[in-house]
């Protein structure tokens, strides 16, 4: 094992610890664009799977190049599903009519013949 080897595995398990420590300080509002990022990541690791994978490559290396565009594709399509699912959260429902915070409390309402 060469010393450039052991230093990129010491640079991946540094990258690691360090985004898995700012993943979990992120707070949920702002987990929405945080998926809309990853999901643009994924989308430059998908063409350079597809440079590898349609390349004058040996097999293995074409091999590796398919399983990470299924990989970095898998996570665009689900990155996609969860943000569209969380995002319905915040939408309201029109065909429920007006909220009930907007009705008015039938206790302060004037009686049927104008002011009581």
């Amino acid at each position: 094992m060469t010393s450039d080897f052991w230093s990129t595995v010491y640079v991946f398990v540094l990258a690691s610890f360090i985004g898995l420590g700012v993943i979990r300080r992120v707070s949920r509002l702002l987990h929405t664009p945080l998926m809309s990022l990853t999901n643009a990541i994924s989308a430059i690791a998908v063409v350079g799977a597809i440079l590898v994978t349609g390349g004058d490559y040996p097999l293995r290396i074409r091999v590796l190049g398919a399983i990470a565009l299924f990989a970095s594709m898998t996570n665009i399509v689900s990155g996609f599903l969860i943000t569209d699912r969380m995002l319905k959260m915040f939408k309201t429902d029109e065909k429920a009519g007006p909220s009930t915070e907007l009705r008015p409390d039938p206790a302060t309402e004037p009686g049927p013949g104008g002011r009581s």
